[in-house]
């Protein structure tokens, strides 16, 4: 049996929350800027509805999910992810501040690099906006792997140096080198995704 889906129509002939797609694509189907989007919950869409579209343009159907939680996450802090096409394939990583989803930063793409990879610069580079900025915020990152290796103080990636990556392992160098060198006093904390749903500052391409 096909699992229940729930539709919010932001900009449609009809506005709402419904409850097939025959009853969404109705409200959406040849409409110019049409903003919509499935849920697998009524609670969550219900949620999305009250939020804009721009919440959740581009995100999983769960982001936002930890707004609705009973334990929530800290804030104000900063959550940062990475995003990875193959292996080794094109990785990027950004940071968003948690509530507000408001743009930290945004690395370029680089070749021939890892999701662990990326996700190990994404804590690095927020920590030191984080200290840059004299926050105590703390900071959350859903990769186990690359928290791990920010305590070790030591990106234990088995990538292969290639001549494209270069200017990763670079990065890499310089990350440890920060590491080394200086004592965040911020929190790496691990976003809980079953509980709270995606990472909010999710790529959106799962």
């Amino acid at each position: 049996m096909a699992k229940q889906k729930y539709y919010v129509v932001w900009k449609g002939r009809r506005t709402g929350v419904f409850t097939s797609w025959d009853e969404c694509s109705a409200q959406v189907s040849a409409y110019a800027g049409a903003e919509y989007k499935s849920f697998d919950s009524l609670s969550t869409a219900d949620s999305a509805f009250r939020a804009v579209y721009a919440d959740y343009k581009g995100k999983s159907a769960s982001a936002g999910q930890w707004k609705m939680s009973l334990t929530r996450p800290q804030t104000p802090s900063i959550s940062v992810d990475a995003a990875c096409a193959g292996v080794p394939g094109p990785v990027e990583w950004c940071g968003v501040e948690t509530d507000g989803l408001k743009p930290i930063f945004k690395s370029a793409l680089y070749p021939d690099g890892t999701n662990n990879v990326g996700e190990f610069l994404a804590i690095v580079q927020g920590l030191a906006w984080l200290m840059e900025k004299q926050l105590n915020w703390p900071l959350y990152s859903d990769s186990e792997n690359a928290i791990l290796w920010v305590k070790a103080k030591k990106c234990r990636t088995k990538m292969a140096r290639t001549a494209k990556n270069a200017a990763l392992f670079d990065l890499i160098s310089r990350a440890e080198t920060w590491l080394a060198e200086n004592q965040s006093p911020n929190k790496v904390l691990k976003w809980d995704t079953e509980m709270w749903g995606e990472n909010p500052a999710d790529f959106g391409r799962k």
